[in-house]
């Protein structure tokens, strides 16, 4: 049996990492029962104005939810979902759910992750950090959450943007529990 998941996409730009990560899931569908999607209101612009494209053109089989769906069945941990990934996640939305403001379906569904023990990562975009966002960070990690800063590797060698991105989308689809067939280290030498 596939896992249930939802993936949120807040204003932070990085929507190719949320293209990515979509696109990716669709080649392990085995490994998913249900994915459910949400954006945030910038989110939907952002995604627009960086890739061209409209956050319904890729969304595929997966159902999106408005952001002020109470009704969204990942609202309750009744729910049973196992992962959530917030990808990109902007400072604003880092915040929220670092103060338990549970103001719209991200937030509210982040903090059911939480209390329910369940899997939220939180793939931070934006940088340089500030005090406040360190202190976030690591009051959110001591509540169980994973952040995994849209910091790109290169031992891979990439030598595309699509390379670079998929460096960050492998390394959350692992976090995420899923068998993933992307670079490891020291097992893809030539």
């Amino acid at each position: 049996m596939g896992k249930k998941i939802i993936i949120a996409i807040t204003g932070a730009s990085g929507s190719i990492y949320a293209k990515r990560l979509l696109e990716k899931l669709q080649t392990i569908t085995n490994q998913i029962d249900k994915c459910d999607l949400v954006f945030s209101s910038t989110a939907r612009e952002i995604w627009k104005y960086e890739l061209g494209i409209t956050a319904e053109a890729l969304a595929g089989n997966y159902k999106i939810y408005n952001k002020n769906d109470f009704y969204a069945p990942f609202a309750s941990g009744s729910a049973g979902y196992e992962t959530m990934i917030i990808i990109p996640c902007s400072m604003g939305t880092m915040g929220r759910i670092a103060s338990g403001v549970s103001d719209d379906l991200i937030t509210r569904a982040a903090d059911v992750m939480l209390k329910e023990r369940k899997r939220l990562i939180l793939v931070i975009r934006e940088n340089p950090y500030n005090l406040i966002h360190l202190r976030n960070m690591t009051l959110l990690t001591e509540a169980g959450a994973i952040i995994s800063p849209a910091s790109p590797s290169f031992y891979s060698h990439p030598q595309t943007i699509d390379d670079l991105v998929d460096t960050i989308v492998n390394r959350v689809i692992d976090l995420a529990g899923f068998e993933n067939k992307g670079f490891r280290w020291q097992e893809n030498k030539s």
